[in-house]
């Protein structure tokens, strides 16, 4: 059964009140409401009112707790109370471009800004996706539980990236992995969400997903998932620093084996990613 505790509820809560306000934006941006907070790194007014309306539901329903947001920074004052930790328009590149692939991300850990996740909530609301996960609960998909791939390696294997475009110093030694996973696999995408190309390798659409440079907004909704479901979520050297760095290997069993695997025989280590 799809877990419904009152974190949960309030998460898709603010996650789909914060869909119905970016859908009404989307495709209908003035291009003045568009501004580059960095190179190749965009933000909307639609980006600051979803992130406020989410902020308002779960910090009004968890008062105590912390809240990490991508555009307005950290609230809180107790360090030990569960985070929230939210990107309010995971794709935001995509959303003002009209292409229809981007999604509402909302974490939450069991104590602390760096505790454990706890919580993961992904709202696709273009497409109707809503993923959902809990600690000890398992994985759903519009309420249906789902598993990531059981797939035994790399051959075969469908898998999901995204492009270090904030970190250009590191494009030749991921141009290496890319080229060697590229050339072991069945296919690579990169569709430029990752909480829902994290969404899709728990539900096994992906067999596999890697990244580097990811902020912590844009991948721990989408890690409980892939953990929940079955599958295995690390840095590139198979440890667990992958929040600390952004750097994430997440896969079913089989593949991550491969990826780690591929990585170590090129000699690459996740320090010098």
């Amino acid at each position: 059964m799809e877990p419904s505790s009152r974190a949960v509820d309030a998460a898709v809560e603010a996650a789909r009140e914060a869909g119905d306000l970016l859908l009404r934006y989307f495709g209908s941006l003035d291009p003045s409401e568009i501004e580059e907070k960095g190179r190749n790194d965009v933000v909307s007014r639609a980006d600051r009112e979803s992130e406020a309306l989410v902020r308002s539901v779960l910090v009004g329903t968890f008062p105590r707790d912390l809240f990490v947001g991508e555009e307005g920074g950290a609230t809180g004052s107790d360090p030990d109370a569960p985070a929230w930790i939210v990107d309010p328009l995971d794709g935001t590149a995509n959303f003002v471009r009209g292409f229809p692939h981007w999604a509402v991300s909302i974490g939450r850990t069991a104590g602390g800004r760096h505790g454990e996740l706890a919580l993961g909530v992904v709202w696709d609301p273009v497409k109707k996706d809503l993923f959902v996960a809990e600690k000890g609960s398992g994985a759903f998909r519009n309420g249906r539980r789902v598993h990531a791939t059981r797939r035994e390696g790399l051959e075969g294997a469908a898998l999901a990236t995204g492009f270090p475009f904030r970190i250009h110093d590191r494009i030749d030694t991921f141009l290496r992995v890319f080229k060697a996973v590229f050339l072991e696999v069945q296919s690579i995408r990169r569709a430029g969400s990752a909480a829902l190309d994290l969404a899709y390798v728990s539900c096994g659409i992906f067999d596999g997903f890697f990244e580097l440079g990811l902020s912590p907004w844009d991948s721990a909704a989408g890690a409980v998932l892939v953990s929940e479901a079955g599958g295995v979520v690390t840095d590139f050297d198979g440890g667990g620093r992958w929040r600390e760095r952004g750097n994430i290997l997440a896969a079913g069993p089989g593949v991550h084996e491969g990826l780690v695997g591929l990585v170590a025989r090129l000699g690459v280590r996740d320090e010098e990613l």
